[in-house]
């Protein structure tokens, strides 16, 4: 069986459309469905079914795809690596998103790279769709995500949960009143500027759904797309702003914001690490994902 048709075929079942195989190939989309059409031709078998948006593949095609994706993800290690004495376990692409990345990830992972065993190390940014496909296109070995994926092509582990608190500058506290607030006490916060990382306000929205049972009323009064520079606003005085107790517990401990609320229960979020399937049986893979899940127990 050729080797290039089934480098196309794979690329086809993890982008899900002929069209961003080709892109990702660079080859015309006329390349790539005859190369699969030579393929199901020397099967005897369809690998996918054409739909008005991309193709979804057979049960013979999940399997074709499970059998030669990892052996063909190991082949292009190689490629990139070589092998010229190179006793290293290779380069690890990662992405994730960048705050925890940046605050959780790499300071782990900087560990295995000044090990002196050859682990290298590139770092991609990206939102939870973003990272996904690109891991399923196989433009990342490892990926880190809120965002459990569906179906057999990507495996997920969870990795930890992240606790939500809502603060504020102390002038804001203040202003609210003495003591901490009551679950059913919402409506005190109506109308306070808010600090988000976008205009849906995800982090306030998800927190006041909840602790308070209810959606907020407000806005959002800075947009800002990247958790550090959220709490660096709030530490200003920007507005109340939902963050996760990892980034901000040092600005909590220095009494540079506050928290408004001390729930019972707090608002959590998983974080999961996600591989293509198979591909745990490449050393710097495995390596890294088994690193992260014994940090990880250390982290709160």
């Amino acid at each position: 069986m050729d080797l290039a048709l089934l480098r196309t075929f794979v690329t086809v079942h993890r982008a899900g459309s002929f069209t961003r195989a080709a892109a990702l190939l660079g080859l015309s989309q006329p390349a790539v469905t005859s190369q699969i059409r030579t393929l199901e031709r020397q099967l005897g078998r369809p690998l996918f079914l054409r739909q008005a948006r991309g193709v979804t593949p057979t049960t013979i095609g999940d399997e074709l795809a499970h059998k030669a994706a990892p052996h063909l993800d190991a082949l292009m290690e190689i490629a990139e690596t070589g092998l010229d004495g190179d006793s290293g376990l290779g380069t690890l692409h990662l992405a994730g998103p960048p705050e925890f990345t940046a605050e959780r990830v790499l300071p782990a992972l900087t560990e295995l790279v000044d090990d002196g065993q050859g682990f290298a190390l590139r770092v991609s940014f990206g939102n939870a769709d973003e990272t996904l496909e690109g891991l399923a296109a196989g433009h990342h070995d490892l990926a880190i995500t809120t965002a459990q994926p569906r179906g057999p092509l990507l495996t997920a582990t969870p990795l930890c949960d992240e606790e939500h608190v809502l603060v504020a500058a102390p002038r804001w506290v203040e202003r609210i009143g003495p003591g901490k607030l009551h679950p059913k006490e919402a409506h005190l916060l109506e109308g306070l500027p808010v600090v988000e990382v976008h205009e849906s306000l995800p982090f306030v929205t998800r927190y006041w759904a909840s602790v308070f049972d209810s959606r907020p009323v407000a806005s959002g009064t800075v947009v800002v797309p990247d958790l550090r520079a959220v709490l660096a606003c709030a530490i200003s005085g920007g507005g109340l702003a939902v963050l996760p107790r990892y980034l901000c517990v040092d600005a909590l401990e220095r009494g540079d914001i506050m928290p408004l609320l001390e729930p019972a229960v707090p608002p959590l979020r998983t974080y999961f690490l996600v591989v293509r399937t198979g591909t745990l049986a490449m050393p710097h893979i495995a390596r890294a994902h088994e690193w992260l899940l014994c940090t990880a127990v250390g982290w709160s």
